[in-house]
């Protein structure tokens, strides 16, 4: 267990460097549970830039004793940042400062931070909404954002827009600056040799004219890119002599960065119970591993990203469009076409089925907004097929895999998959059914109050997970009344893809921290219960 300790960033060599030793003071917290830190940057007047999980911006300005905080608001007249979860800063020639959200696009202040001109899901539509980590940079005159879709890049602060992309962006870019092989976009830094470098999906890509024209390369992790599973935060940028060019601009201030440092108690907690062989076999992924095989961390399965949005029916793979969509498991396809709010669906009934409480229930899995469907209805699929090709299409924003899993009392699509149905009544955690990553397990567990009822919408601090780092996790979030358990788990939350190692866990319970410790293996699962009266 780590020492006691409130909310912790390593500022020590950030004050020596950047704010010439000034007194920095810590973070506002209001949850008591810790702020996660997403982005910091000194900026070039001395002030401290930081982007949080939820809490917005918070600077410290050169000579100033406490935090000012930025916050999102629904009143356009405030002229206000877009959204609260912020990871990316860049600091432009004459003062400007931009930033970026983890879903709702970024922003510019010309006026040191009082007044903000933002694009987000109004003015971009259904794409460019997600920022990459540090994903914004500069060159003069000219900002480059890069994001899930490409980068955009402006030289006269976004009165004008052009765009780099892939094959299928290009489709629908309005101004096409450059191409690159994947419009994926994970990190964007400028080289050591004045190279623009771009690490996306596949590879990196490296343009010396400003992003015209791109050389393709590979990124050495100590595991090959396609193979994946390396953190991506890890790779180093290599020219084709493989010489040392960079790090990524994530790596560039000495940032705790994405590890939230959480009150602990006074004692040891419990240990939960150890990690066991899951009751369900697993399904596959249905996103290859040299894809994006992430899990968003920000949407999960009952997830509302801390109140912004309606319970999660599903969880989601982001990726970009036309990314192959595969079958989970063996079966029939009962549906292909659209479906709610004209998404592009296909919903397959497995041949296994799940026996619980005394019932044989039906297993469907239902995969939506795709851009292409490829398979018909009545087509018997394999575990692994291609089965339709991602997109955006129906109510989502940027392009994504929706997949459920559903456990059903009788053999019927139609409770499946009803386009006039908000919120499955059979539907279950996803999490719990397809193959963990390899070398993670899950984490899945209840939550009582002192009257016997389950904590509905109780967040969960203590894990980390470094990936991905596009859609970042910091709390994990019950079920609320929308949402269902797993027929055989009866579970109030679940999470996998957790990496191996063992975590102290919090939540509160009616004014009461109770906390858990819990140790993660390798494919398996660790079952914990949370209540207030537990020693």
């Amino acid at each position: 267990m780590t020492e006691r300790r409130a909310w912790c960033v390593v500022f020590s060599v950030l004050a020596a460097s950047a704010v010439n030793a000034q007194q920095v003071p810590p973070l506002p917290d209001s949850t008591g549970w810790g702020v996660h830190v997403l982005a910091l940057a000194p900026g070039p007047d001395g002030a401290i830039w930081i982007g949080t999980y939820g809490e917005g911006v918070f600077v410290l300005r050169r000579g100033e004793g406490r935090w000012e905080q930025i916050r999102a608001s629904n009143d356009t007249a405030a002229h206000s940042i877009s959204f609260d979860f912020v990871h990316a800063f860049a600091f432009g020639p004459r003062g400007e400062i931009w930033y970026g959200t983890v879903g709702n696009g970024w922003g510019l202040s010309t006026d040191g931070g009082k007044t903000w001109r933002n694009w987000a899901g109004r003015e971009l539509g259904r794409e460019w909404l997600y920022v990459a980590p540090n994903g914004i940079v500069t060159r003069g005159d000219t900002v480059y954002i890069a994001t899930a879709d490409g980068i955009k890049l402006t030289w006269d602060n976004g009165a004008t827009w052009a765009e780099v992309t892939d094959s299928f962006g290009i489709a629908r870019a309005r101004n096409v600056w450059g191409r690159i092989a994947n419009q994926y976009v994970l990190a964007i830094v400028w080289a050591q040799d004045s190279s623009l470098l771009v690490r996306h999906l596949h590879g990196v890509a490296r343009s010396v004219n400003g992003g015209r024209t791109f050389d393709e390369q590979e990124a050495i992790t100590g595991c090959h890119t396609r193979t994946g599973l390396c953190p991506r935060s890890m790779v180093v940028w290599l020219d084709s002599t493989r010489r040392l060019l960079s790090k990524p601009a994530a790596e560039a201030i000495p940032l705790d960065r994405g590890v939230p440092r959480h009150l602990e108690p006074d004692s040891p907690p419990p240990l939960a119970d150890r990690p066991v062989a899951p009751p369900h076999t697993w399904f596959r992924r249905p996103i290859a591993h040299d894809d994006q095989p992430y899990i968003d961390q920000t949407y999960r399965f009952a997830s509302t990203m801390g109140g912004n949005f309606q319970p999660h029916q599903g969880v989601e793979f982001n990726n970009p469009d036309g990314t192959p969509v595969h079958a989970i498991g063996d079966g029939v396809v009962m549906h292909a076409g659209p479906a709610e709010a004209g998404a592009l669906t296909v919903a397959i009934r497995h041949d296994r089925r799940l026996t619980a409480d005394g019932r044989r229930l039906f297993l469907y899995s239902v995969y939506y907004h795709n851009s292409r469907l490829l398979v018909h209805v009545g087509d018997r699929v394999n575990a692994g097929d291609v089965i339709a090709r991602v997109g955006n299409t129906g109510r989502a924003t940027n392009e994504h895999l929706h997949l459920e899993v559903h456990a059903l009392p009788v053999d019927s699509v139609r409770l499946a998959v009803d386009p006039d149905v908000r919120y499955p009544p059979y539907n279950t955690n996803p999490e719990l059914w397809i193959e963990p990553l390899p070398g993670t397990g899950l984490v899945v567990g209840q939550v009582w109050d002192s009257q016997g009822q389950p904590v509905q919408q109780a967040r969960i601090h203590g894990l980390v997970k470094p990936e991905p780092q596009e859609t970042p996790f910091f709390f994990i979030e019950t079920y609320g009344p929308r949402n269902h358990s797993d027929p055989v788990h009866r579970e109030h939350f679940a999470i996998s893809d957790v990496a191996l190692g063992e975590y102290v866990l919090g939540v509160e319970i009616e004014g009461k921290n109770v906390y858990r410790r819990v140790r993660v293996e390798a494919g398996k699962l660790t079952w914990v219960v949370f209540r207030p009266d537990a020693h």
